[in-house]
């Protein structure tokens, strides 16, 4: 197994006109930071990791701040090479991945729901003195409730809040173009459950999600290959709402908690609406085990 400097074997990608992509993970055979288990390989890195730009002349909104500040810096570097002068954040949701590289963006305005800010203020000494620590945890410098729209040059630009994988998620739709920028709203092949208990909030989401206009999506966790040429098409958001169905069901039909992914999630496969990935199993697995845990966990 090769160990690689962080943002080193990151890519830079065009999926769309005024939008950029910084993709990193999924390379066999390629751990970075550390052998050992941690957020940074085993949450992010292994199951491959996007963050996103809108940019229109010299301006450009930063979508999540990848999993470190190396890669920050890469993204801002990429963005004035672009001729990019002037920088805003928005941060989908706390999670780690999403914000580790906060403190490459120091001179410039952060935004986040006002959620996502209240979770970073509570989370900011275990974040601080996690592995790897995310040191400094850089929160954000300005928040709205539930909407906010705004321009990158002429490119409008709306961001939306939802209760889906974490209850303070905000996604960016881009309306003329009809691009949905969905953080970790929507992922391939499978959501990945950090709020159990949040499950039926989360399929309420996913059908208002539905309600806006969008035909192509870009997501933070995807295959590299489909990200590259332009997207996923609204079937990813069909096969979220039919695997947390299904992960509901498993609390009634052992037979449905045994399953492998590849069975589970079967029928989208062969649709092609998402695509199977090896790692992803394991993070089935956790799924289905937190889905059928004691009440009260999470």
């Amino acid at each position: 197994m090769t160990q690689a400097p962080l943002g080193a074997t990151m890519r830079v990608l065009h999926p769309a006109r005024n939008v950029m992509a910084f993709y990193d993970g999924r390379i066999a055979g390629v751990r970075a930071w550390s052998e050992a288990p941690n957020w940074l390989v085993d949450g992010a890195f292994v199951l491959g990791t996007c963050s996103y730009a809108v940019l229109d002349g010299t301006d450009a909104l930063v979508y999540d701040t990848h999993m470190s500040i190396a890669h920050a810096t890469l993204i801002r570097q990429s963005l004035q090479q672009a001729g990019v002068r002037t920088i805003r954040v928005v941060l989908s949701h706390w999670h780690a991945d999403h914000v580790a590289g906060n403190a490459a963006f120091t001179d410039c305005p952060i935004i986040a729901n006002g959620l996502t800010a209240q979770i970073l203020d509570e989370k900011k000494a275990e974040l601080e003195s996690g592995t790897p620590p995310i040191l400094p945890l850089i929160g954000p410098t300005e928040t709205f409730d539930t909407s906010l729209d705004l321009h990158v040059g002429e490119v409008r630009v709306a961001l939306r809040r939802f209760d889906i994988h974490s209850r303070d998620g905000t996604v960016l739709v881009l309306p003329d173009a009809g691009i949905l920028l969905a953080g970790d709203t929507l992922e391939d092949p499978i959501t990945y459950v950090t709020e159990r208990d949040r499950l039926e909030h989360h399929l309420v989401d996913l059908d208002r999600l539905s309600r806006e206009a969008f035909d192509r999506i870009l997501p933070n966790h995807g295959a590299l290959s489909v990200i590259e040429s332009g997207g996923y098409d609204r079937g990813l958001l069909d096969a979220t709402r039919r695997y947390v169905e299904k992960l509901l069901r498993c609390k009634t039909q052992p037979d449905l908690a045994r399953q492998d992914l590849r069975s589970f999630i079967a029928e989208d496969l062969a649709a092609g609406r998402v695509h199977y990935f090896l790692a992803y199993e394991a993070v089935h697995r956790a799924n289905v085990d937190r889905v059928l845990a004691r009440e009260g966990m999470s």
